[in-house]
C-alpha cells in the first residue's frame, strides 16, 4: 500500500493519547476515524504491542476506532497505521520536551478563517517538533470552540435568545439532539484534519482536559434556569460524547485508567512518567455557580496527587489559572447592576471568584503539601484568558509554586486594553492562603505582566533541571525561565 492510499482510507487521525510510561514501556492509545463500510485500521508497533482495534462508535456514516499500544523505550520507536509509519518519542527517562496549548479556535466564525492565518502557531509548533521531538502534548481546554452549536437547529437558536427564566420551557427533541451531535462530530473532524495540528496529533501523545467552549461559553457558571434547562443538558451530553471520543480516546463505560473516576461524572486524569506526573483536574463536568469540582472530581484529584511518587515533578493542568489578579473586586462592582452582566459567567469561571474561595484555598493547599511536605516540585500550567503570563506563590519553607499561562494557540489576541486592565489589577496582590503571597509577573524579556500574542508553551528537562519558554507570535521566543 502506498502512503497516498493509506492516507485516503482514514477520514481523520491517527491521534495519539498518552497513558503513562516507566523505564521500560511507554503506553499509548491511537484513535482513527474511518468511513462507514471501510475495514478496521491495521496498526502495528515494532518490538512492542498493539491490541485489537476496538470500535468506540459508529455515527454519521463513520466509525471511530481505538487501538491500545505498548512501545519499547528507545530512540527510534514508531508505529504503523495502514502501512504508514509514524515516529514517536518513547524514552522519557532523561532530557525531554513537553508542549502545552490551549484555546484552539474562536467564539464566532472559526470555520470561516483561512488556515494561513488561523494555524500560524500550529505550524511553528510542527517545525519545532521536527527540530527536537516533543514527548508529550498537553491541552489545557477549549480544544474546540463549540459555541455555534446553538445555530445547528432553529429551536436551539430560539432557546438561546430567551431570558434565563424562560429557557426551561423549550423541550429537547430527538431532532435537536441529532443536529447538535452532528455539529460536534463534524467540527472535531475538521479540527483533526488541519495539516499542522494533524501532523503533531499523529506523532506526539496528547493529554487533554476540557473547558467551557468545548461545551458552550460559561458552562457550569450560569444560573439554574439556563444551566438545568433541557436544551443546556442536551448540549452538554453531545459535547461529552464527542469529548470522550476525540479528547480521551474513550467511550462511555470504557474510560482509560488515567481517569480517576470510572463513572465518568468527572474526567479528572493523571499519568505517571519517569520523574514526572501530569495531573488534569476536570473543572467543568461537575461545575456549578457555587463550586468548581464536585465530590468525584475532588476525590480523584487528591487521590492522584497521593499516588504520585515522592520527589517527582507534578505538572498540574488547571484549565483556568490558579494564580491570578483580584477579580473579586470586579465581581463586587457588577453587583451594583440589577441584571446579570455580560462577563459575570467569565468571572465566576475563575478560581478567584468569591463563590469559589474555599475551594481555591483547598486547591492551593493541596499543591503546597506536595511541594513542601513531599518535597515534590509543582508547576501549574493554564490557558483560558487568551493572554500569556506567569505567576508565583510563596510557600512554606521558602518553596515557590510556579504558574505558567499560555493562551491561545489560534484564538485571536484580545484588545491591548484587556492586558493593561488585568495588569493593573495584578498590582493589588492576592493572598488566599495566609502569608503565601501571589505575584503576577511578566514573561522573561517582556515588560508588561500580560502579553497579548497568540502563543504556546514549552517545558524542558535538561540534565535534571526544568525550564519553560513561551513562543509568541509577534515577539518570538522568550528567554528560558528556570523552574527549580
Amino acid at each position: 500500500m502506498t502512503e497516498q492510499d493509506a492516507e485516503t482510507t482514514l477520514a481523520a487521525g491517527p491521534i495519539l493519547f498518552a497513558r503513562g510510561a516507566d523505564d521500560s514501556v511507554c503506553r499509548m492509545a491511537v484513535v482513527v476515524v474511518t468511513r462507514a463500510g471501510d475495514p478496521a485500521p491495521q496498526v502495528a508497533v515494532e518490538d512492542g504491542g498493539a491490541g485489537a482495534p476496538q470500535c468506540l462508535a459508529r455515527l454519521f456514516d463513520h466509525a471511530v476506532w481505538r487501538v491500545d499500544l505498548r512501545f519499547p523505550v528507545r530512540s527510534n520507536a514508531h508505529y504503523v497505521v495502514n502501512g504508514r509509519r509514524f515516529d514517536v518519542a518513547t524514552d522519557l527517562r532523561g532530557d525531554l520536551a513537553i508542549a502545552f496549548v490551549s484555546c484552539n479556535g474562536q467564539e464566532n466564525g472559526d470555520e470561516a478563517r483561512t488556515h494561513e492565518d488561523r494555524d500560524v502557531m500550529w505550524r511553528r509548533l510542527e517545525a519545532e517538533h521536527a527540530r527536537r521531538p516533543f514527548a508529550l502534548l498537553l491541552h489545557g481546554g477549549d480544544q474546540l470552540y463549540a459555541d455555534e452549536a446553538i445555530q445547528s437547529h432553529p429551536e436551539v437558536a430560539r432557546w438561546e435568545e430567551l431570558e434565563n427564566d424562560e429557557k426551561p420551557s423549550v423541550a429537547w427533541t430527538g431532532e435537536m439532539e441529532e443536529a447538535v451531535r452532528s455539529y460536534f462530530f463534524r467540527r472535531y473532524l475538521d479540527l483533526l484534519r488541519q495539516p499542522a495540528a494533524a501532523h503533531l496529533f499523529a506523532r506526539v501523545p496528547s493529554l487533554m482536559i476540557w473547558d467551557d467552549h468545548d461545551i458552550f461559553d460559561g458552562w457550569g457558571s450560569h444560573p439554574p434556569g439556563l444551566q438545568d434547562s433541557a436544551v443546556a443538558l442536551g448540549l452538554f451530553a453531545a459535547a461529552r460524547e464527542m469529548f470522550l471520543l476525540f479528547q480521551l480516546g474513550a467511550a462511555e463505560g470504557h474510560l482509560p485508567d488515567t481517569c480517576a473516576d470510572p463513572t465518568g461524572r468527572s474526567f479528572t486524569q493523571g499519568a505517571h512518567f519517569p520523574g514526572l506526573t501530569v495531573l488534569l483536574p476536570d473543572l467543568r463536568s461537575e461545575r456549578r455557580p457555587d463550586r468548581v469540582m464536585g465530590e468525584r472530581g475532588w476525590a480523584g484529584f487528591e487521590r492522584l496527587l497521593g499516588e504520585a511518587p515522592d520527589g517527582a515533578r507534578r505538572i498540574v493542568v488547571s484549565s483556568v489559572p490558579a494564580l491570578g489578579p483580584r477579580l473579586s473586586l470586579v465581581e463586587a462592582l457588577l453587583d451594583f447592576y440589577p441584571r446579570p452582566q455580560q462577563y459575570e459567567d467569565d468571572l465566576r469561571d475563575q478560581w478567584q471568584s468569591r463563590a469559589h474561595r474555599p475551594e481555591w484555598r483547598r486547591f492551593l493547599s493541596a499543591l503546597e503539601r506536595e511541594a513542601v511536605d513531599r518535597a515534590s516540585p509543582v508547576t501549574v500550567i493554564s490557558g483560558e484568558i487568551h493572554l500569556a503570563t506567569r505567576g508565583t506563590m510563596d510557600l512554606r519553607g521558602g518553596a515557590v509554586l510556579h504558574q505558567l499561562v499560555a493562551s491561545g494557540i489560534t484564538h485571536p489576541k484580545p484588545p491591548r486594553a484587556m492586558a493593561i486592565g488585568l495588569g493593573l489589577l495584578s498590582r493589588l496582590g492576592e493572598s488566599p492562603l495566609k502569608g503565601r503571597r501571589i505575584r503576577l509577573r511578566a514573561l522573561p524579556g517582556q515588560g508588561a505582566v500580560y502579553t497579548a500574542d497568540r502563543n504556546y508553551l514549552v517545558m524542558e528537562r535538561r540534565a535534571g533541571a526544568w525550564h519553560a519558554a513561551w513562543e509568541l507570535e509577534e515577539h518570538g521566543r522568550t528567554p528560558a525561565l528556570a523552574l527549580d
